[in-house]
Formats: structure tokens, C-alpha cells, sequence
């Protein structure tokens, strides 16, 4: 009976590691590129679309806030934002249809990535958790 305990206690505490990962998702306004880390890690280097002239993305740090698998902007005449993870107010990282575009800015305000590396990086949020993943905007 001990022994089941033990191994019941070594589950759960893996179980809680692995729950524990902490994701940050760096977006360089300057080079129009997010890199991802997990655990500190770099895991993943993307080119992404920020604000284009005349409009703003947001510089600092937030907590994932919200996601939406299929979301579409109720804003911007219902425009695909495909693994959104909304970080502060109507602002998101997303993916978008306008891939040639990446790597330059061209959004509203949120920051696009082609719709694989979006999957890629929603999937990691929700497996961390909305609480340990972090949107780092630089100029």
C-alpha cells in the first residue's frame, strides 16, 4: 500500500511539473519577429506583422488574458484571427491569411504569425496555461 502512495504522490507531482511550464512569447517591433521561449528556453524564432503606419501595437508585458480557437474580429468586419490568445483588451497574437506579408507591419494593432506557428504557440498557451504565459512587446 505504501508503495502505490509513493507512486500515486511521483504521478501527481509530475503531472504538476509539467503544468508548470512558463511560455513568453518576445515580440521585436523592430524586426517584425517573435521569439518563443519555454521555461527560458528559445524555442521558436517567427516573423510576424505589427502595426502598420498610423496605428499602434502596444510596448510591455501581460499575461495571456483569453483565447479563442476561431475567432473572428468583431471590429474589423469579422476578419479570421485563427488561435487568438488576447493579452490586453482587443489586442491578440494571431494568425492571418495575409502570410506574404509577415515580417513587415501590416496589422491593426495585433501581432499576426502565419497560422501553423500560431496553432503552435496557442497549443503551448493552453498547455502552460493562461497564467504562465506572458505577450513581451519591445520596440
Amino acid at each position: 500500500m505504501k508503495y502505490l502512495v509513493a507512486a500515486l504522490l511521483i504521478m501527481l507531482g509530475s503531472a504538476a511539473a509539467a503544468q508548470a511550464a512558463v511560455v513568453e512569447a518576445r515580440i521585436v517591433l523592430s524586426e517584425q519577429h517573435m521569439k518563443v521561449y519555454e521555461n527560458g528556453v528559445l524555442r521558436y524564432t517567427w516573423p510576424v506583422s505589427t502595426a502598420r503606419r498610423g496605428k499602434v501595437t502596444p510596448v510591455g508585458s501581460w499575461t495571456a488574458k483569453w483565447t479563442s480557437k476561431n475567432h473572428r474580429s468583431s471590429i474589423y468586419r469579422g476578419a479570421p484571427m485563427p488561435y487568438s490568445i488576447f493579452f490586453n483588451g482587443n489586442y491578440a497574437v494571431h494568425g492571418t491569411d495575409q502570410i506574404k506579408r509577415l515580417g513587415s507591419p501590416a496589422s491593426a494593432g495585433c501581432i499576426r504569425l502565419h497560422p501553423d506557428n500560431a496553432r503552435v504557440l496557442f497549443n503551448m498557451a493552453l498547455q502552460a496555461g493562461l497564467k504562465n504565459t506572458r505577450i513581451t512587446v519591445v520596440r
